[in-house]
Parts: C-alpha cells; structure tokens; sequence
C-alpha cells in the first residue's frame, strides 16, 4: 500500500505520465474534477491549474521541475522590467540578456554533448562534459548525491523555452501587457496538455484566455471527445503498432533487411512519425478545450501538400510560425535583397533542424529542406505545372513532395551515419525483388495498418468534418459507446508497453 502511494505521488523513471498510460486519465478526472469546482474563481482556478501542471511535470521528469520553475521565474522578471524601463536601448540590452538566458538554459542541457562532441572531432581534443550544475549542488549539500558526469534532457524543454520568449519579446514589442499575477504566468507556462511537446503556445494567444470563467459548448465538448479518440487511435493503433512491429527493427539493423523492406520502414517512419506527433497534439488541444482552453492546430494534412514550402505551412505550424516571426523576420526576412533572404532562410532551416536534436543528422535533414525551399523557390517562377489542377497532376505532386519528405527521414529516424549508410546500400545494392510477395504476405497487419493510416490521412477534408459532425451532434450515450469502443479496439493493439511520443525527446 505504501509503494503504490509512493508510485501515485512520486516520480519515478520507469514509469514517467504519460498521455496513453491508465494514471494520466485518472489524474486528468481529479483534475478536471477541480477545475469544475474552481471555474468561477478565476485566479484560484488559475493557481490550481499551475499547481497540477506543476506536479504533472516533477511526475514527468522529477526534479526538472527546478528548471522550468526557473525559467518561468527569469522570463517574468525579465519582461516586467522591460515593460517598466522607458529607455529604447536598455529594453533591448534586456531583452537580449533575458533571452539569451533561456537559450542558455536549452543549449546547455540539449547541446553540451553535442558541441564538446564536434569540439573535440574538429581539434582531434579530449574535452570532457561536466555537469556544473550537479557539481553546485553536491557542493551545497555537502555530498555526491548528484552525477557529474552526465547532463540529462528535461523532457519539453524545447517547447517551454520558445513559449518564455515569445512573452518577453511580445512584451519588449509591445505587443502584450505583462502578466500582474506570478501564477498566472507560471500556468501559461507550464499548462500540461501541451507542456511537454507543444504545440507552442504564443503568450499574446492564450495569456488572455486565462483571465476568463471558462465556457465550453457542446459542440466544443464533443469536438474535444472526437480529437482525443483520434489522436489515441492515431498514436496507439497506428503509430506504436507499425514502430514496435516493424519500424524500429529495421532501423535498428539495416542491413538485416533488404532495400524494398528499408524503403518501406522510411514510408511507414513518415506515417509513424506524423501519426504520433499530430496524435499528441489532439488530445493536447482537446483536453485544453474541455477546461475551455483553445489552442491552435499544429497540423494540416501535411502529406496533401504539392510541394515542400505547401509542406512547412501544414507541418508544425507553431515551430514554422515562431520560426518565420522569431528567427527569419528579425535576421532580416526577404528585405535585403535575394541573396541574404537565401541565407537567411537556410539559416533558419538549419538551426530548425537543430532545434529538433543535438546531432548532425538533424542538422543535414534541416538542410535538405532549405535546398528543398530554395529550388522550389526558383523553379515556380519557369513551372508549367504550378496553376495546372488536374487530377494526375495534383497526384504527382503530392507524391513527389511526400517522397523527398520521406528520404530526408533517413537522416531524422537513424541514429547515426553508420545507419544511413547501411540503408542507403541495401537500397542500391540489395533491392530484393524477389522476396517482395512474401514480405507482404508475412507483414500483412503492418501493411493493413500502414492503409488504414494513408486513407484516412489522405480522405477529403469534407468526408471528415462530415464524420466528426456526425459524432458531436449524436446522443450522449452514442458518444459514450463509441469513446467505449474505440478505447476497447485501440488498446487491445498493443503488443508491448505504451511507446513514449516521439517529440518528448525535442
């Protein structure tokens, strides 16, 4: 009885929150049931909803919590006083010093190994990674209890930093009064449904919603219900299914497969990977919207898009759009001319792929994109194709486009260059014709799967709102059936232990 009480109230690295695991729910149903009581008091419910997302996160990542309380606490301090300081330039020396304070934050914890690794390559050095902040502690408290040597990732770290600047710059750009109340901004901060792989919420957005009693339709609620069940059946049934299955052995060992099954792990990754991050961010925005909270979608059909810049605009829209306003606007957008919007534009692409992981895979799959932009950029001025909308020309286009999204996975799936080149060589030297039947034969639930995940992708945007329509108009006792249902159907596809979400390594 003790160990389950330590397991409800403590953290514990084997078993981390998760949205898919039976805690999560239940946690969310005592949440929820709070957040019905405290509705009406706008600033309790604020605290409280702080408060859980608080403890959310230490079940998350344990003491993590540290950094994101300090990280929430500088940014507040910081865009207080920038909204108090009168003088142009001393803003600015602010802004600039709050700012890199955040980006110091990240750097250090997802990029020390990274720099320190491509350091000592480049100088044929022996540094060595220290962590300074372990080292303070165990100073302080007067005992090792704290690793030196290894520098762990908190989990969302990404997605909170960027949500810390987009309010101190918000503020610096007069754009959003600062926040009065500490907690308030704190809950903005660390709201859990979308804590710890976004999307990114903008301060200007969602900073005023929380000074509102919240209101929820029943369309809203049904809405919220319908984006829950898919972003579970998009996860669990499609994207765990195919990485446990398949996906994952065959990255981990290449050249145990041949080219075709390769080829096919690569489509099946690109299915995997938007399936599960577009999963996370349904039920993160539907679970917001049941406390009365709207989040903008992260995601647009992706894989409809007829080119890569089509792409970009549907894919991580909240990365895209802070990336554009945040990083490509300020290095000068397209004002200076078409050589430094080139630039500027790799640029961005390059440090978008960074953003994503500390390694160079990720930095080459940010750069293939840009070239990507840049051609594509040149080649629609001379296209005869671009204002053509025909059937077999829309086709071709998007397969095109879905096709290089996919080969530029390599690079984001494999864990190092080794593995790329072992995929690359059984694509080119051991294509493996001959085993293709018996392939689809022996695989045939993830090729059933892997259908299921295009059709319904790919299906109309008409043929879909129809559906989701359909369920928030239905009975209450229908909706509950379905919920039923589909929960029933989707977690008895599970086949191992439930599969943490891609994006909690970002």
């Amino acid at each position: 009885m003790i160990e389950r009480f330590k397991n409800i109230l403590f953290f514990s690295e084997q078993h981390p929150m998760i949205f898919t695991g039976l805690d999560f729910w239940l946690f969310f149903l005592i949440v929820f049931a709070g957040f019905a009581l405290l509705n009406k008091k706008v600033a309790l419910r604020n605290f409280y909803l702080m408060f859980v997302s608080w403890f959310f996160y230490y079940k998350t990542c344990g003491l993590f919590l540290v950094l994101l309380i300090l990280s929430t606490a500088t940014s507040y301090g910081a865009a207080t006083l920038i909204a108090q300081i009168g003088h142009k330039q001393q803003r600015k020396v602010l802004l600039g010093f709050s700012v890199a304070f955040q980006m110091f934050l990240l750097v250090y914890f997802k990029y020390a190994y990274f720099f320190v690794d491509s350091f000592n390559a480049l100088f044929n050095a022996d540094l060595k990674v220290l962590n300074h902040l372990a080292l303070f502690a165990n100073t302080i408290i007067d005992n090792n209890v704290f690793s030196i040597d290894i520098i762990l990732l908190p989990v969302g770290i990404s997605f909170f930093t960027f949500q810390t600047i987009t309010y101190i710059t918000d503020v610096y750009r007069e754009k959003l009064e600062p926040v009065e109340s500490f907690f308030d901004y704190a809950f903005y901060v660390a709201f859990f449904p979308q804590l710890v792989a976004g999307p990114i919420v903008r301060a200007s957005e969602f900073i005023p919603q929380i000074y509102n009693k919240s209101t929820i339709t029943k369309y809203e609620f049904g809405g919220a219900l319908f984006l829950i069940l898919k972003g579970l059946f998009k996860k669990i049934f499609i994207g765990d299914y195919l990485a446990v299955n398949f996906i994952d052995r065959v990255f981990n060992n290449p050249l145990s497969y041949t080219g075709f099954e390769n080829l096919t792990a690569l489509f099946a990754y690109s299915l995997q990977v938007y399936v599960d991050f577009s999963g996370y961010t349904d039920i993160a925005i539907g679970l917001s919207l049941l406390m009365g909270f709207k989040l903008s979608p992260n995601f647009n059909s992706p894989y409809k898009a007829q080119n890569v810049a089509d792409f970009w605009r549907r894919w991580h829209i909240s990365l895209s759009t802070f990336l554009k306003d945040y990083l490509y606007v300020p290095l000068g957008g397209n004002q200076q001319g078409a050589i430094r919007t080139n630039l500027n534009l790799m640029i961005t692409m390059l440090l978008g792929g960074l953003w994503h992981g500390a390694s160079w895979n990720f930095v080459i799959w940010g750069g293939l994109n840009g070239i990507a932009l840049l051609v594509y950029k040149q080649w629609k001025k001379v296209s005869p194709y671009e204002e053509i909308k025909t059937i077999p020309v829309v086709v071709w286009k998007i397969a095109l486009t879905f096709t290089f999204i996919s080969f530029t996975r390599v690079f984001f799936r494999a864990p190092d260059m080794q593995t790329v080149y072992d995929f690359f060589t059984q694509l080119t030297s051991n294509f493996g014709w001959e085993i293709i039947p018996k392939f689809i034969i022996g695989f045939k639930f993830v090729w059933a799967v892997m259908l299921v995940g295009f059709i319904t992708h790919w299906l109309s945007y008409e043929f879909k709102e129809r559906w989701k329509n359909r369920f928030i108009e239905s009975h209450f006792l229908i909706q509950a059936t379905i919920c039923i249902v589909v929960i029933f159907i989707i977690y008895q596809s599970v086949s191992s232990e439930l599969q943490p979400f891609i994006y909690f390594q970002f």
